[in-house]
């Protein structure tokens, strides 16, 4: 079962990477799938989102999904992770995204639907 989120351009500032949607899919392995929608005022090489996670709520990272190139005509944008490993002792993860010039911005709850 997927549950979608949607948090609008959640950033801390002026042209950081913020996180518009999360949407998470348990397999029946018992990984998760997430699919982030990113928007970011990409430049080019020397400024663009570069990267976001899945973290427990107090910081332990699950999983990372690196971004490998700038999406300047491509905004929002949406990329996905498979195979992040959540205890099931958790009932939310946080979702955070960099870009390479300002950093992590705004961690984002997302909850884990059941």
């Amino acid at each position: 079962m997927a549950f979608a989120a949607i948090f609008g351009a959640s950033s801390s500032g002026a042209n950081e990477v913020g996180v518009v949607k999360v949407e998470g899919t348990r397999a029946p392995d018992g990984t998760w799938r997430f699919d982030v929608t990113l928007h970011h005022a990409d430049e080019g090489w020397d400024h663009y989102a570069d990267l976001w996670q899945i973290e427990t709520p107090d910081g332990q990272v699950l999983g990372e999904r690196v971004l490998a190139h700038p999406h300047v005509n491509e905004q929002p944008f949406t990329r996905s992770l498979s195979g992040v490993r959540i205890p099931d002792t958790l009932d939310q993860v946080i979702v955070r995204a960099r870009d390479s010039v300002h950093g992590y911005g705004l961690r984002v709850v997302y909850p884990l639907p059941e």
